[in-house]
């Protein structure tokens, strides 16, 4: 096996001067303690929750949890004094520790764990010279249940590595501090600190797993029921193209037939007529067109796509288009554009030509005869519609819809943040205007704000 050990030999040799040895990426053991101490030493905060329910029981646990902290800083510093003879300002201060840990561990876990060592190692320190036969330490009995609570809390938030961390270092801390200056005749505390630790943490592992479990089972829930309110509304909307498709394409495409064959089975039919059905054919193709694209984002999975191809976007660069229509069909219509013309963004130009074409049809039904002006004003951050028309000069005839233009109009209107208004006018006919904003998504913004 010559390659091999040429290998070997080749990666023996000492590297060549001026050559940088290649740095040698850390063990994953290392790496591991890295992170661990690491994430030790961050004391970042992370407020205990609320419950959930019931509601008027939210604030519990903090109630709780301060009370635990009033009671072991209280009971610290009577043990200290009853105990172990441990008078005045220490004893004080290892209760204030105490509590204080508890406290601090419902906000910052890690920083209330840090505190909870410095009173456990405060306290021991300050009775080690009273400790009398059969008196444990370093840990004393309130200190030790008092540290529970604490290590609890923080098994509640973090990593399991972090939870065995969090109850391994003070048992490994009492082991060491038994070894290098236990008093005589003092009974250990190593095995009741694995004890106590060792069942808080697996409490907290085990609460903290049910929590993360029952979380992601009400994720999964509400994006189940999202997922079937899609397709219920996909199912909806596939009904309604169908009915479209069967019904009002199948109509649209007689009227657009018998249109283009009516001018052959008259005689000698005059000029007049051939253009008047020659627009009615028009029409008819063009509402089969806009109904195609229509049904294609009714069947869409994301109908509000810009790039999907079938989505209708007319704009008002086609107004002219719209109004020569409605002129074919007998109305005299004016349009008087004021401001600076400019491309708005694709909602606000759809909905304007909607809101527009809209207009200009309830014209149609319900004022023949009378004379349209359509205005539209662009200022600086509003774009202003205004559908004007005089009193019919002869009576409408009866319509057989329901009555939903205007309501549509108005929720085409306040989906964009604007507002839209209609009525009769003082001297005998109908308007309707609305002011639409040149940027929705900026006007939500200051509309939240």
């Amino acid at each position: 096996m010559p390659r091999v050990g040429g290998v070997t030999e080749q990666s023996e040799q000492p590297a060549a001067e001026g050559e940088v040895a290649p740095v040698r990426a850390p063990a994953p053991r290392a790496r591991i303690l890295l992170t661990l101490a690491q994430e030790l030493l961050t004391v970042e905060q992370d407020p205990l929750p609320r419950m959930s329910r019931p509601r008027w029981l939210a604030r519990l646990p903090h109630a709780v949890v301060i009370y635990a902290a009033i009671f072991f800083a209280f009971l610290t510093a009577q043990q200290m004094g009853e105990h172990y003879d441990d008078y005045g300002g220490i004893p004080l201060l290892a209760g204030l520790l105490t509590g204080t840990s508890i406290v601090l561990a419902m906000f910052r876990p890690i920083g209330g764990w840090w505190f909870g060592l410095l009173a456990a190692g405060v306290t021991a320190w300050s009775v080690r010279d009273n400790v009398g036969p059969g008196q444990t330490w370093p840990w004393i009995p309130s200190g030790l249940f008092a540290f529970a609570p604490v290590l609890l809390l923080v098994a509640l938030r973090v990593p399991p590595r972090l939870t065995v961390a969090a109850a391994t270092i003070p048992v490994a801390l009492t082991g060491l501090a038994e070894l290098m200056s236990k008093p005589e005749h003092s009974q250990t505390s190593v095995l009741a600190a694995l004890l106590v630790f060792g069942f808080v943490g697996l409490l907290g592992y085990a609460l903290r797993a049910t929590r993360l479990a029952r979380g992601k089972l009400v994720e999964q829930e509400t994006i189940t029921e999202e997922e079937r309110a899609r397709r219920t509304l996909l199912e909806e909307r596939s009904r309604i193209a169908r009915e479209l498709h069967d019904v009002v394409a199948h109509h649209m495409s007689v009227i657009s037939i018998q249109a283009q064959v009516a001018p052959h089975l008259v005689e000698n039919p005059s000029e007049e007529l051939r253009e008047n059905l020659a627009g009615i054919r028009e029409n008819a193709l063009e509402a089969l067109t806009e109904l195609r694209r229509v049904l294609g984002v009714l069947r869409s999975e994301q109908p509000d796509d810009p790039a999907n191809p079938h989505h209708p976007q007319p704009t008002l660069a086609e107004l002219e288009g719209l109004v020569d229509n409605v002129r074919g069909a007998g109305l005299a219509v004016t349009t008087e554009i004021a401001g600076i013309r400019r491309p708005l963004t694709p909602g606000v130009e759809l909905t304007a030509y909607r809101i527009v074409q809209e207009a200009l049809s309830n014209c149609l039904r319900h004022a023949p005869g009378s004379r349209v002006e359509v205005g539209i004003a662009y200022g600086p951050r509003e774009l202003h519609l205004c559908v004007a028309n005089s009193a019919p000069t002869r009576p409408a005839p009866p319509s057989h819809g329901a009555g939903h233009g205007l309501l549509g109009m108005r929720e085409r209107a306040g989906m964009l943040g604007g507002e839209l208004t209609a009525g009769p006018r003082p001297g005998g006919g109908y308007e309707v205007s609305a002011v639409l904003p040149m940027d929705p998504e900026t006007k939500r913004t200051d509309e939240d704000a």
